[in-house]
């Protein structure tokens, strides 16, 4: 895949806009570690966030998933307030160490029970379950033995993909295999800013090699268990890579970015090789020759229905220049480590203006546009999800205990409008999962961001849905983007 533009001129969304195309799919997401708390209840056992989040000096003010949003007991609440809201999708994560504590062998019942539970009362809310089998949290029994670096985590992950279609598939029909590999690769074994926090080059290319082959085996894994109509797919954050100018220098850094932070996947995934250029610019770190057997290629190029695309911010780098500011101003968090193996020494930078999150990215619509219309146009025949989009800001209830977030509410009008126009331009664009449902654990910023759409107290639990949950859920009712009725608005 090439995201590659230097040229984009944002687009002004109109007062109210055409509605969305028919059958589209209204949700919002989470992920196990963040919201379930019950971190050592009914079986569960440590997976690496456990342990990286529990290590000082890894998480912000040393924060932890031990009891998150406590959505393990309150599920139930959740999921009142979800069809309060009017969600038609949930799409949630499988906590694999509460499934299969060590990451081999059975299931543990009381663990597939939780998820059960969960589904049906999904399902008796007239709301779609969406269950992602991977968001990050590797049991740490199989870190121990090597982690993704290793082939064997590969095997296993098939394993735990069937028993949970066995499970689920009866009442599930809409499943991911792996949420943002490159993240769990060149943020947990590269630049050590996620867990397991190794800074290892070569063990984070051979982890995109096996999170790929995992993918692959995995969806094998749930054709062969899932009735015939059951989607399966894979969910991706696609760096929408911008050079910052237009010289061949920045050219050539935004092609190697291309590289290692997209087509790394989509190349073995979705086109069945890696890029030759992926394997030139990394030939030095790692021996593909002997990491690639025969057969990997064809597995991890087993056939998806659907592709779920993750975009917050785009991505816009240069050659290194003198009196250059951070070049790891990537958005990806500070280490002394770099997560592009073999371009290390690509430099990062905001995008121009304002405004900015609280996580300092740059609010820029267009590059979903951008990043639906280029995928879109390589794979035409690829339906495509927006499975996570959204912002941190710096939220809090007022005298009256209400939660306004205009900002939240520009930036998802902004970002809608560029799924629409997508939609409109030929984009076989089917749905759009709001990231996130509610405040979490965001990862190595523990409980300092807030990217929930629903305001969590974490010292009461006290759900309070904000102005952007009021204003999502018009949307949904509307299947349109209503009036701009102020500012903010």
């Amino acid at each position: 895949m090439t995201a590659v533009r230097s040229d984009t001129v944002p687009q002004q969304a109109p007062a109210a806009t055409a509605p969305f195309p028919t059958g589209f799919l209204w949700g919002a997401a989470t992920a196990a570690y963040q919201v379930e708390g019950a971190a050592a209840e009914m079986g569960r056992t440590p997976s690496i966030w456990d342990t990286f989040s529990h290590t000082p000096g890894r998480t912000l003010g040393g924060d932890t998933g031990d009891v998150a949003a406590d959505h393990f007991h309150r599920y139930r609440d959740d999921v009142a307030l979800m069809k309060r809201l009017g969600l038609q999708a949930y799409r949630f994560s499988v906590s694999w160490s509460r499934v299969q504590p060590t990451g081999r062998g059975p299931a543990v019942e009381r663990g597939l029970d939780f998820y059960r539970s969960l589904v049906d009362e999904l399902l008796a809310a007239g709301i779609k379950p969406v269950a992602t089998l991977y968001h990050w949290d590797l049991p740490q029994e199989l870190e121990d033995a090597g982690g993704w670096p290793e082939r064997a985590t590969a095997e296993r992950f098939a394993d735990y993909a069937a028993i949970m279609a066995r499970a689920l598939g009866d009442r599930v029909d809409m499943w991911t295999t792996l949420n943002e590999p490159w993240c769990s690769a060149f943020l947990g074994y590269g630049s050590g800013v996620h867990a397991p926090g190794r800074t290892e080059p070569a063990a984070a290319l051979r982890a995109a090699h096996h999170l790929n082959l995992a993918h692959g085996r995995a969806a094998e894994a749930l054709r062969a268990n899932l009735p015939a109509a059951a989607q399966t797919s894979v969910t991706l954050n696609l760096h929408q890579v911008r050079p910052l100018t237009g010289s061949e220098a920045d050219a050539d850094a935004a092609r190697r970015i291309d590289a290692v932070g997209n087509r790394v996947f989509t190349g073995p995934m979705l086109k069945g090789a890696y890029p030759e250029d992926l394997l030139s610019d990394t030939e030095r770190i790692v021996n593909w020759g002997e990491l690639i057997r025969d057969g990997d290629l064809a597995a991890i190029a087993a056939p998806i229905d659907v592709l779920g695309v993750n975009y917050y911010t785009p991505t816009i780098v240069s050659t290194p220049t003198s009196g250059a500011g951070d070049t790891r101003n990537d958005g990806h968090g500070s280490s002394e480590h770099s997560p592009w193996p073999g371009s290390e020494h690509v430099a990062f930078h905001l995008a121009e203006g304002r405004p900015v999150t609280a996580m300092n990215w740059s609010v820029k619509p267009e590059g979903l546009y951008d990043l639906l219309m280029d995928v879109s146009r390589e794979h035409p025949d690829l339906p495509l999800m927006v499975t996570e989009n959204g912002a941190a800001f710096d939220d809090a209830p007022d005298a009256d205990g209400r939660v306004h977030d205009p900002e939240r509410i520009a930036y998802l009008r902004g970002h809608l409008e560029a799924v629409r126009r997508a939609a409109a331009d030929g984009a076989d664009v089917r749905g759009y999962f709001l990231w996130s449902l509610m405040d979490n654990f965001e990862w190595g910023y523990g409980y300092a961001k807030r990217f929930g759409a629903v305001y969590i107290d974490y010292a009461t639990q006290r759900r309070t849905p904000k102005s952007s949950a009021h204003w999502y859920g018009d949307v949904i009712a509307r299947h349109a983007l209503p009036p701009v009725a102020g500012p903010g608005a």
